[in-house]
């Protein structure tokens, strides 16, 4: 045992289990990828200033859950906690708003760091796949990156997670209605940090988890009620052309995201057999948040997906991923003169595309080949020196036991007419 372990709250990627995650973003990627999406990778820590002017001073995030430090040359830092803010802060700095069409297509992957109680579904580090639409106000840029989302969880094979949609209006009618939910939650008896974050962005209040809050919510004023022209007529489109594709949603009018930047569509999967963790991502947009971090008005909108929280709705729901086998041939030399030859067999598999390996250690034939079943390969491929001196290997299928004498100079391209 090693005098060290991980630190409370995070996980080791092990295999096999690690093969499952690198599935999943995959999956998630894939949509994006054929949608004009391009990969972004933004650095684990930003000034602390980005996420407390981006995310918001008051929400969680900031005041109780980043990971913030000085470093020795006297700069604020933080552990990145979500990805909107770099991705953006990225692409300000790259002037990629001025150097191509809008909006800026970018999908990344990546650790995230909050500092909470950790718990199944709830990690100080976690993993998550996002991408972010960047430059252009359009229901139908909305509806997309909904439908991607759908589309990459269903093809993982998921069906029991379910999506939730509101608006939260705009700078027009969200004072009107910041203002009335103000003055109800006033009247509450609420403690004082509550208070104080209600009059900093009530929304908020309506995301506490507390049940002794939220039991104070019932009578709670509606975002919906007090929505502009504009932004009904936007929901209501964005709300058509998820319609239109297909794709099943729930209107939830309680709705609010964690986050302080979020404007109009708001959006969230859960899932529930994942018991109080049910989230598995979300998103919305975003038009204001590239002025809150110095850029020129750069109207948005994103997710993230949780690809922890998704490995753990798969295990819910039973699902098994088809995961592609981490070796398809294995080579077992008996002797030096053996080594030398299949070492330089394996190499050339692997150059023609063959997930191949090898009996390192110079092991007998029992040991090796208990490592060649351990490895899950579906070809054995053992020489001695009577082999190689009649010109052959033995190839063994390791699902029907069958063993063939092949040409040496013939092994390659008989497995790769046997693996196809």
């Amino acid at each position: 045992m090693s005098t060290f372990k991980a630190p409370k709250g995070t996980y080791d990627l092990i295999p096999p289990d690690s093969a499952k995650y690198l599935a999943v973003r995959e999956a998630i990627a894939a949509p994006l990828r054929d949608s004009g999406y391009g990969y972004i990778e933004t650095p684990g820590f930003e000034n602390v200033e980005l996420f407390a002017r981006g995310v918001g001073e008051s929400t969680d995030i900031v005041t109780k859950e980043m990971y913030a430090f000085e470093t020795k040359g006297g700069d604020r830092l933080a552990l990145r906690p979500e990805g909107t803010a770099s991705v953006l802060r990225a692409a300000l700095e790259a002037n990629l708003h001025k150097v191509g069409n809008l909006p800026v297509k970018l999908w990344y992957s990546g650790s995230y760091y909050r500092y909470e109680r950790p718990q199944k579904g709830r990690y100080r580090h976690f993993s998550q796949v996002g991408a972010e639409a960047i430059g252009a106000e359009d229901p139908a840029l909305d509806a997309e990156l909904i439908i991607l989302a759908d589309q990459a969880y269903r093809s993982l094979g998921l069906s029991d997670f379910r999506i939730l949609l509101n608006s939260l209006g705009d700078q027009e009618c969200r004072p009107v209605y910041r203002t009335a939910l103000q003055d109800f939650l006033r009247g509450l008896d609420l403690d004082e940090d509550t208070l104080r974050r209600a009059e900093i962005n009530p929304l908020r209040v309506l995301d506490d988890k507390r049940e002794s809050v939220q039991k104070q919510l019932g009578d709670a004023p509606l975002l919906r009620d007090y929505l502009c022209d504009a932004c009904k007529a936007y929901h209501e489109e964005v709300r058509e052309l998820i319609t239109a594709a297909g794709v099943a949603f729930e209107d939830d009018v309680k709705l609010v995201r964690g986050l302080d930047y979020y404007t109009r569509t708001t959006f969230e999967f859960v899932h529930d057999g994942l018991g109080s963790q049910s989230a598995v991502g979300g998103g919305g947009r975003y038009d204001g948040l590239s002025e809150m971090i110095g850029g020129p008005a750069l109207p948005s909108v994103g997710w993230a997906l949780g690809v922890d929280r998704t490995v753990l709705a798969l295990e819910a729901e039973g699902v098994e991923l088809e995961l592609p086998a981490t070796t398809s041939v294995f080579a077992v030399p008996l002797g030096e003169e053996a080594r030398r030859v299949l070492f330089a067999k394996v190499t050339e598999l692997r150059k023609n595309g063959i997930a191949a390996d090898f009996s390192y250690g110079a092991k007998g034939l029992k040991g090796a080949m208990k490592n060649a079943n351990r490895s899950g390969a579906r070809y054995t491929v053992v020489a001695g020196e009577r082999d190689l001196a009649e010109g052959v290997v033995q190839l063994k299928d390791m699902e029907s036991g069958e063993q063939t004498a092949v040409g040496v100079n013939e092994i390659v391209a008989e497995l790769e007419a046997r693996l196809g």
